[in-house]
């Protein structure tokens, strides 16, 4: 499974990709919503874990587009508040189509199991050689079928 892992503060985008690595996912990363829509365009995945509080293109934007013209891909958002605090944020980016949210400090467990329930969730649209590349058990290269 591909997906792409947006926000503006390096510490926190580095951190997602490298859990999102561990675990044996394809992950791609972009500071701001305008580069996200960007790389689908050119590269597609199949899952957006995104902030709300961007510079250039803010997370409900970019969230509002995926859905406008990728409805396909699973979209987690992600926020930390700035000034009225994340839940209002995150509430809006659910009404917009955002099929998870977390606060930060994200609970990275609870992050993993969310992204795994969505491989789950997409299989059925797979075909069936798809299915065995969702994920890879690292020291050998074989599929574990997550």
């Amino acid at each position: 499974m591909k997906i792409l892992v947006v926000d503006d503060d390096d510490q926190v985008r580095e951190l997602l990709c490298m859990w999102l690595q561990q675990e044996g996912y394809e992950v791609k990363d972009a500071e701001n919503g305008r580069k996200a829509v960007d790389i689908q365009k050119k590269s597609p995945v199949d899952l957006l874990i995104c902030d709300l509080i961007m510079p250039e293109q803010e997370g409900i934007e970019t969230i509002s587009q995926f859905r406008e013209e990728f409805p396909e891909v699973g979209i987690i958002a992600i926020s930390g508040g700035g000034k009225i605090g994340p839940e209002s944020y995150l509430s809006i980016a659910g009404h917009l189509g955002a099929w998870k949210v977390f606060s930060k400090p994200i609970d990275m467990t609870e992050l993993i199991a969310v992204v795994r329930e969505w491989g789950r969730r997409m299989r059925p649209a797979l075909k069936p050689e798809q299915v065995d590349c969702l994920k890879l058990d690292k020291p050998h290269g074989k599929s574990t079928g997550c």
